[in-house]
């Protein structure tokens, strides 16, 4: 199970390098959303504590149903809940535009 949801993550690289990029270079409208995303997860039944359904170990708390940790996940504005609690903020290729404009300054 876990080698899958490694595999889902690498299939996804582009959004996981945004959410740990996000985590370590924070901005204030990120964290804010990112709150609020973790609020709900907190609320979910999927909400893994101790690491046992998390990708790669080490990385709780996360989604059992994804794996993804969610100090990544909540911080990637280009991904949404697996379980539709919460939407992406913006696609793929918004996420590109911006990382382009970010890179020009």
């Amino acid at each position: 199970m876990r080698i899958k949801k490694l595999l889902n993550a690498i299939k996804h690289l582009d959004q996981v390098y945004e959410g740990v990029k996000n985590n370590i270079w924070k901005k204030d409208y990120i964290e804010i959303i990112a709150g609020d995303r973790y609020r709900i997860c907190k609320t979910c039944p999927e909400l893994d504590l101790t690491g046992k359904g998390c990708a790669a170990p080490g990385t709780q708390p996360c989604c059992s149903n994804c794996g993804c940790s969610l100090a990544v996940k909540t911080r990637a504005m280009s991904t949404s809940c697996p379980l539709e609690l919460w939407d992406s903020i913006m696609s793929e290729d918004e996420e590109a535009k911006l990382k382009e404009l970010e890179n020009k300054k």
